[in-house]
């Protein structure tokens, strides 16, 4: 008989498979098109968390733990977005950026999430303002660790 996955083993690999979503959402040409694409995969990756930890989902509260922990970070992503409208080389530019900015935002809020979930609190009981500096920490350390390559067969 296999043993059966741990909640935080499931919310483990359900976390790296959302990040390679993200990622690919920040590839998306389009800024606003990213940023939603980028938003969804977020919110899919809540409720899914959701259900590993048998946490009732509301979508009204992760949209809002969303704009309030990650809608900040990625004003800087619709910026570099701006530049894939451009000719040239800023194209590439933005996009990598982009990718890394989907990945590092969406790995912190997984984080954030998981840390939350295995505490056994819920979404009626999360505080965006208590876990902010710890989601900047988790951002700015994952902007240089996670690579979106990794995540889509690119050696970096």
């Amino acid at each position: 008989m296999a043993p059966s996955l741990t909640p935080l083993s499931q919310a483990e690999t359900a976390l790296q498979s959302h990040m390679a979503a993200g990622a690919v959402a920040g590839l998306i040409p389009i800024p606003l098109v990213g940023f939603a694409a980028l938003t969804a995969v977020q919110l899919n990756m809540l409720r899914h968390l959701a259900e590993i930890y048998s946490a009732e989902f509301s979508k009204e509260i992760a949209k809002s733990a969303i704009a309030s922990l990650v809608g900040s970070d990625l004003s800087v992503g619709i910026s570099l977005g701006v530049a894939k409208l451009l000719p040239g080389p800023a194209v590439a530019i933005s996009a990598v950026s982009g990718a890394i900015l989907g990945t590092a935002s969406t790995y912190a809020l997984g984080k954030v999430f998981i840390q939350h979930f295995e505490s056994g609190r819920t979404f009626l009981t999360f505080d965006p303002s208590k876990v902010r500096a710890h989601y900047q920490e988790l951002f700015s350390v994952s902007k240089s660790e996670h690579v979106p390559g990794r995540f889509v067969g690119i050696r970096p």
